[in-house]
This record gives C-alpha cells, sequence and structure tokens, in this order.
C-alpha cells in the first residue's frame, strides 16, 4: 500500500512539473491506448469470429461463378477489411496529436520562462527553471507517446492487410 502511495506521489509531483498540457498528453495517451488494446483484442479474438462468418456466407452460396458472385465476394471481403480497419484512423491521429500537444508544452513553457524574466528583470536561473521543466517535460512525453503508438499502429495497420488478404484468399472465385 505504501508503495502505491508513493507511486502516485512520483506521478503527482511529475504532472505538476509538467504543466497543464501534459495532463491532456496523459488523456490523449490513456485514449490513444485504450483503442489499441480495443484493437488487439478484436484482431486475437473477436476476428476469427467475423472471418468464420464471412466464410460461411460465401461458401453456403450455391453460385460461385458468376461476375454477381465476384462482387458479393467483393462486398464480404471488404466487410471483413472495414471491421479490422475499424478505429485504425483515429489511433494515427492520437499518434500524430501526441507530438503537437508536447510542442503546445514547450511554448506554454517558454511563455513561462518569459514572464519570471519579464517580472523579475534578470535572467535567475532558479526562477527560470521551473518553466524549462514545464517546457521539455510535455515535449517529451508527447514524443515518447507518439512513437510507442506509431509502432502499435504500423503493427495493427500490417496485421488488417494480411488477414484481408489472407480472407481473400481463403474465399475462392471458381471460373
Amino acid at each position: 500500500m505504501i508503495m502505491f502511495i508513493d507511486m502516485m506521489n512520483a506521478i503527482r509531483e511529475f504532472m505538476d512539473t509538467g504543466g497543464q498540457v501534459l495532463t491532456v498528453i496523459a488523456v490523449v495517451i490513456f485514449v490513444m491506448w485504450l483503442l489499441i488494446f480495443e484493437r488487439l483484442m478484436f484482431v486475437f479474438y473477436g476476428y476469427r469470429k467475423v472471418k468464420k462468418h464471412l466464410q460461411q456466407t460465401w461458401f453456403s452460396r450455391s453460385e460461385q461463378h458468376s461476375w454477381y458472385a465476384e462482387q458479393i465476394r467483393t462486398a464480404l471481403v471488404a466487410r471483413g477489411s472495414a471491421k479490422l480497419n475499424q478505429n485504425l484512423p483515429l489511433i494515427q491521429t492520437l499518434v500524430v496529436l501526441c507530438p503537437l500537444l508536447g510542442l503546445m508544452g514547450t511554448v506554454t513553457g517558454m511563455i513561462e520562462v518569459f514572464d519570471v524574466m519579464a517580472i523579475s528583470g534578470s535572467g535567475n536561473a532558479r526562477s527560470m527553471a521551473s518553466g524549462v521543466s514545464r517546457a521539455t517535460i510535455p515535449t517529451m512525453a508527447g514524443m515518447v507517446a507518439s512513437l510507442s503508438g506509431v509502432f502499435a499502429s504500423t503493427w495493427l495497420q500490417r496485421t488488417a492487410k494480411r488477414e484481408t488478404e489472407l480472407l481473400e484468399d481463403s474465399m475462392p472465385v471458381a471460373h
């Protein structure tokens, strides 16, 4: 319990050091990873049912040779692809948003540094230190979040593409 309280205090101090923008970045990171975990759960557990249903729909057709059958097959593959790619554009948007929010934290931190310089009338390093940390911590947090999101998003995109191709291959069109 004490370790948990110490951890929460360390997180609170870190959030205070980074300013309000760091709180916004934390919310964006939370939403991004919530969506990523949802996609991972779908890829590993939910997609099997969808794929099985789409394949059963295709193989239950008595006629698979005509132009109409090929269009139905294309629609079934597109349905599976849409299910796989759901929320990926939103995840990619959040990945791109993280470093931009970090830069906004840099700007707000530097504004604080300039306010301290204007009020004190000098470049006192101690008085500027909190503003500099408010400028650098959100930038670092935004970049780290963006990098982690890029890896997950890229993996999800590649997996969706591969699974779509496998679905398409598993429903052959007889000529």
